[in-house]
């Protein structure tokens, strides 16, 4: 209880919020900033968990996000805690731990939660033994996604049990850790959704590179650095790009130019132009797009400029495995795109796939479904599409 004396004196009745001296305490505040802070660090949670042990005066405390029903935790987090009694947990105890299914968002203890014959199981015996005891206060929260967060906060059985400061203190944390924990969801769906499109781009063999006001690479994918590190039309210098071309590099910095902090990007439409090469290689060709942004975010060191860049020279048929992300197809209907994109007929297709030209049909029927194409040649646009715009002509 020491970390918790003295701290209830100002509670305000209608938010629950604990004030000393007329503000947050300074241990209240330096857990929300952990709470928030940590949300990108590379691994979330963990100095809250242990800020939040110190707080409440327990040994560890565990954050568990998962999907219910699930025979294994999608993330658990424990921090200090012994890492084979957390694989146990994981591997063992998760499944049937008794201590789950918590009315949402209010705090509980183990010993009231948990009750009749449980208490004279084996498995209870053993799960406390891995949990050090039944000293636990534990909230869940549960999301419209689907998926529910599991915290808890234990302390060594040797130790005396939670008292209503420490779970009043708990349910005081609840709606800060319900916006946290939103907020993480939302970042992980963006960076999930960001590598499929990454991917995606990097299996059609188009470049992307993104600068900043400046000029200065902010971010490449691996085409990109495939073809800076070639040195054959564009170039790194000062951790700027250069383009060979004098025309080109001077559409560059006048686009970077009109990209002000006073302008708009989603005014700007995409730009085309293409890069020579002094090898003599055919042009790369080039899309330019503002990257759009908050007023607040825009000119300096934020991104500015988006660049999409194709080598007309390199192999355009789609890879199966882009087509099968883009449109959601079977891996056999992703192959068979891809083979007509090459430009092979369908009995051409079905033989080098090894299947029968009626099979290669059926196929066929369902790729038009799922990509509301109606016609093989407007199969194969649609599957060059992007590959085509980018290599377009310059405006």
């Amino acid at each position: 209880m020491a970390k918790l004396s003295g701290l209830w004196d100002g509670m305000d009745g209608n938010e629950g919020a604990m004030v000393k001296a007329g503000g947050p305490t300074a241990e209240f505040s330096k857990l929300l900033a952990d709470l928030f802070g940590g949300l990108l660090a590379d691994t979330p949670w963990e100095d809250f968990l242990r800020g939040l042990a110190l707080y409440l005066d327990g040994t560890y405390a565990t954050l568990i996000l998962t999907m219910p029903g699930t025979r294994k935790p999608g993330t658990i987090v424990t921090p200090d805690a012994d890492p084979q009694t957390s694989e146990d947990y994981a591997e063992s105890f998760f499944a049937n731990d008794p201590f789950k299914g918590l009315p949402e968002g209010k705090v509980m203890s183990f010993s009231d939660f948990v009750q009749g014959a449980a208490r004279a199981s084996d498995f209870w015996r053993d799960f406390l033994e891995a949990a050090g005891g039944d000293q636990i206060l534990g909230v869940d929260l549960r999301f419209d996604s689907g998926f529910e967060a599991r915290l808890r906060v234990t302390r060594d059985s040797s130790r005396h049990d939670f008292g209503a400061a420490e779970r009043d203190a708990l349910q005081t944390l609840v709606p800060h850790l319900r916006h946290a924990i939103q907020l993480f969801e939302r970042l992980q769906a963006s960076g999930a959704e960001h590598g499929v499109y990454r991917g995606v781009v990097e299996q059609m063999g188009v470049a992307a590179i993104t600068l900043d006001h400046d000029g200065k690479v902010i971010r490449t994918n691996a085409v990109a650095e495939r073809l800076l590190a070639e040195e054959d039309g564009l170039t790194l210098a000062g951790g700027r790009l250069r383009l060979a071309a004098g025309t080109a590099h001077r559409t560059l910095e006048k686009l970077l130019k009109l990209l002000d902090a006073e302008t708009d990007p989603a005014a700007s439409p995409p730009q085309r132009f293409r890069i020579e090469r002094p090898s003599g290689r055919r042009d790369l060709g080039v899309v330019a797009k503002a990257v759009t942004t908050p007023a607040f975010m825009r000119g300096g060191k934020g991104a500015a400029l988006a660049l999409f860049i194709s080598d007309p020279g390199q192999d355009a048929a789609p890879d199966p495995e882009a087509i099968r992300d883009l449109f959601q197809l079977t891996r056999m209907e992703a192959m068979l795109a891809a083979a007509l994109a090459g430009g092979g007929s369908l009995v051409e297709a079905a033989d080098r796939l090894g299947i029968a030209h009626n099979t290669a049909r059926s196929h066929l029927r369902s790729i038009f479904a799922k990509t509301g194409a109606r016609r093989q040649s407007q199969l194969v646009h649609l599957l060059h599409a992007g590959m085509t715009e980018l290599g377009g002509s310059s405006t």
